[in-house]
């Protein structure tokens, strides 16, 4: 049995839940808290870093890191949908899976979880606190070029990487439906992107992420899981 680590806004952790399940393999899924320290998780995962993906079955392996579980994915399933056989193509897919678990990750996604999202839980027991409207006028500009940049190349491609179907497209995937999920999304500056993504959250594998809700936490737009929206 395979068992995923993870939070379910964490980009990182929904794109190794997507592949997982585009791959059609089963898995278990152990939810951990971004913003609490766990004694157990650590020892699982000293970086206290998700996901991390046990596959109890082969000794309990332990495959730790966003980039660590592709590979492994890739290798374990070199015929699916994860990196492409030709090179050029497999280092178009690492640039694209590279530029939003990192680029955008560290302007975007990360500041505004942590100021929506993780933020208000660690601060609840003290009463909450009001998230910073320069970082949050910061971060918004950020996302905008970010957007662009992903209505621009799904404009040039089929999918994002080329013709097929890979990483890339469930790495950009699980940060837009993140942001979506925040209400930071203005679909109508995005439109080749929207198409994109309509066809994204089309596929079985994001059911289950579009179906996730988080307690204590303000709801998604109405058109969040809706792949007609």
């Amino acid at each position: 049995m395979l068992r995923l680590h993870h939070y379910r806004l964490c980009p990182l952790s929904r794109t190794a839940r997507m592949l997982l399940a585009e791959l059609k393999l089963e898995f278990a899924l152990e939810e951990e808290r971004p913003w609490e320290w766990r004694p157990q998780f650590a020892a699982i995962n000293p970086a206290g870093e998700l996901p991390v993906l046990i596959d109890e079955a082969r000794e309990a392996v332990r495959v730790c890191g966003s980039y660590a579980v592709l590979e492994h994915l890739a290798d374990a399933h070199p015929r699916g949908p994860v990196l492409a056989q030709d090179p050029v193509d497999r280092a178009e897919i690492r640039r694209l899976v590279d530029w939003f678990h990192g680029k955008c990750l560290r302007d975007v996604t990360s500041p505004l979880l942590e100021s929506k999202v993780y933020e208000r839980f660690r601060s609840a027991a003290a009463g909450g606190g009001a998230p910073d409207p320069e970082q949050q006028r910061s971060m918004r500009a950020n996302l905008r070029y970010h957007l662009r940049y992903l209505d621009h190349i799904a404009e040039q491609r089929n999918w994002l990487a080329g013709s097929e179907l890979s990483a890339a497209d469930f790495a950009a995937a699980a940060h837009i439906s993140v942001l979506d999920y925040l209400g930071e999304i203005s679909w109508e500056d995005a439109v080749h992107a929207r198409t994109w993504y309509a066809r994204m959250k089309s596929r079985p594998a994001m059911r289950a992420v579009l179906a996730d809700r988080v307690p204590g936490a303000a709801s998604p737009p109405a058109h969040y899981a809706d792949p007609d929206f």
